[in-house]
Formats: C-alpha cells, sequence, structure tokens
C-alpha cells in the first residue's frame, strides 16, 4: 500500500511540473498570427541583429511542412534562388520572428509537400486555390 501512495506522489508532482511548464509557455505563444496551412506562398520577417543594429530581413517562400507541438511549432518553407533550392524552418513563436504574411494559398492534398524537392521549373508550382 505505501508503494501505491508513493508512486501517486511522484505522479502528481511530474502533473504539477508539467501544468508549471504550460502556464509558462502561455507567455510565449503568439495569438496575432495568421492560419497557416501546407503550400502558402508567405513573406516571414526575421530580426537580425547587425553589430549593435537591429533590422528585418524577408525570407519568402512555399510552406512545405508544419510541425504542430505548442510553443514548439515549426514551418519549414522553400524557395529557389538561382536555380538552388533554399529551405529554412523556422519556430513560429519565436521572438526573432518580426511577422508572418500570407500571401497566397495552394490547392494541395498533402500534409508534407516534399516531392518539391524533385521537381524544377514550372513544374513546381501549386494550383492557386481561391477563397
Amino acid at each position: 500500500a505505501n508503494n501505491k501512495l508513493f508512486k501517486s506522489k511522484s505522479f502528481m508532482v511530474k502533473l504539477n511540473k508539467q501544468q508549471a511548464i504550460d502556464n509558462l509557455h502561455k507567455n510565449f505563444i503568439k495569438s496575432d498570427l495568421p492560419i497557416i496551412r501546407i503550400g502558402d506562398s508567405v513573406k516571414i520577417g526575421v530580426k537580425i541583429i547587425e553589430g549593435s543594429k537591429e533590422r528585418v530581413q524577408f525570407y519568402e517562400g512555399t510552406v512545405l511542412a508544419r510541425k504542430n507541438t505548442s510553443i514548439n511549432t515549426t514551418i519549414t518553407v522553400r524557395k529557389v534562388l538561382q536555380g538552388i533550392g533554399v529551405e529554412r524552418i523556422f519556430l513560429i513563436h519565436s521572438p526573432k520572428i518580426d511577422s508572418i504574411q500570407v500571401l497566397r494559398s495552394s490547392k494541395v492534398r498533402r500534409s508534407k509537400l516534399y516531392y518539391l524537392r524533385n521537381l524544377k521549373g514550372k513544374a513546381g508550382r501549386l494550383k492557386q486555390a481561391f477563397k
């Protein structure tokens, strides 16, 4: 009987720790984000510090993937520069992200668009979804 009591107490301590972590996360989750879907063309403003100055650099591309884990939600954005594909993973709740703007939405039937990595030129385009 004593062993069961010890197990339930350790479970409660873990539960309280998790609640404390969740409460801490709520302070940092951004509420003003647009709805970002797979296949959207987005423009992300990233804060960059150069010396003592801070500026915003924009990264524009297509959302290939999204991973949802509360405060650690990430999106993978791909763009093609001079024939070379560049992918970048962004933590959307990060303080380094200044703004996210959805430029256009596309009609896709996949949750991950990794197949676009193998396509070149016009084959890599997505059909636009009109709302």
